[in-house]
């Protein structure tokens, strides 16, 4: 089916716009990323669809298409893999640190997202301020897990395509589905990836929620810092975690309540260079890792320990 038929069908506001059937939705999604349509129908999808929302089965369908056309990188081992698309605006970007201790930990750690952003203080420019490369490949990746390293790619290197979507922010100045698609990459293939989301708006964590059980996901999902997939380092959050598509209790925690009895210690500015100085810091043991980060490592590395055990299995089975 057109693009055209797929508009009129979502295109009709949040209350009168019809929700698109799973093949639907990879079908149009596909369209989109394979540049069969004018710069005009993108538009007129981004902003259809910015009115409407994504149902689950149009999430599903929208990474199908992304995924079959991205970049697949092989492991024998899962895989933590943590989106990294909002960066820094207010407090630091602690995302690099979590993935720089998970690694401390013997994690194989994928970070991905843009490069640059105008307006925050992305993951890529923090890590190539603590002199960590930036990846193009799966190669390159690999190279960063024989080093033990956490790896960050770029969206573009993972799918150009899908950056193409995401540009059309900087055109029509709002955020689309290719965001929250992005957000959902899995570019892993031959063992387990424990994939992070997070979310600011109570009913998008409801809508996460529900694709990790109807995609028997490997899922850790929290509400966000500034909208990125690390710990407020000021408050534990909620978390939640689902292997297979099914919730673990006893991986999770409940959020903080209650008043804070000593803020931690935090970089003084959130610029790449100062909050990279912090990151070192604290990966030595100079200072003191805040401790809902920790606690968020220390959940991981447990989910990360059953998958370990889960593909074990399979392996012999």
């Amino acid at each position: 089916m057109g693009i055209a038929a797929y508009i009129k069908e979502i295109g009709r506001g949040h209350e009168g716009a019809r929700p698109l059937a799973r093949e639907q939705a990879q079908d149009l999604m596909g369209q989109v990323l394979d540049g069969t349509v004018t710069d005009l129908e993108i538009g007129a999808f981004a902003l259809a669809m910015r009115i409407k929302g994504e149902t689950v089965d149009e999430l599903v369908g929208f990474c199908d298409a992304v995924q079959s056309r991205a970049l697949a990188i092989d492991s024998d081992h899962p895989v933590i893999v943590i989106p990294s698309y909002n960066g820094a605006r207010r407090l630091p970007n602690l995302t690099p640190l979590l993935a720089l201790r998970l690694a401390q930990e013997g994690a194989r750690v994928l970070v991905h997202g843009p490069r640059h952003d105008p307006a925050r203080v992305t993951s890529a420019e923090i890590f190539q301020a603590l002199g960590l490369p930036v990846c193009e490949s799966a190669v390159a990746v690999h190279e960063c897990w024989r080093r033990h390293q956490p790896a960050f790619i770029t969206t573009e290197a993972l799918s150009p395509a899908l950056q193409r979507l995401l540009d059309v922010r900087w055109v029509v100045g709002l955020r689309n589905s290719g965001h929250t698609v992005a957000k959902l990459l899995q570019p892993i293939v031959g063992a387990h990836a424990l994939r992070l989301a997070s979310y600011t708006h109570p009913e998008f964590g409801q809508l996460m929620s529900q694709l990790a059980e109807r995609t028997a996901a490997d899922l850790m999902l929290l509400r966000g810092t500034e909208g990125e997939a690390v710990a407020d380092p000021r408050r534990c959050p909620r978390i939640d975690l689902w292997l297979g598509g099914q919730a673990q209790p006893e991986l999770g925690c409940a959020a903080q309540e209650g008043s804070l009895a000593e803020l931690p210690v935090l970089p003084r500015a959130i610029d790449a260079a100062t909050v990279a100085v912090y990151i070192q810091a604290v990966a030595s043991g100079e200072k003191p890792a805040p401790t809902p980060l920790e606690k968020q490592v220390e959940l991981l590395m447990r989910a990360l320990a059953r998958l370990e055990h889960t593909q074990a299995h399979e392996r012999r089975a």
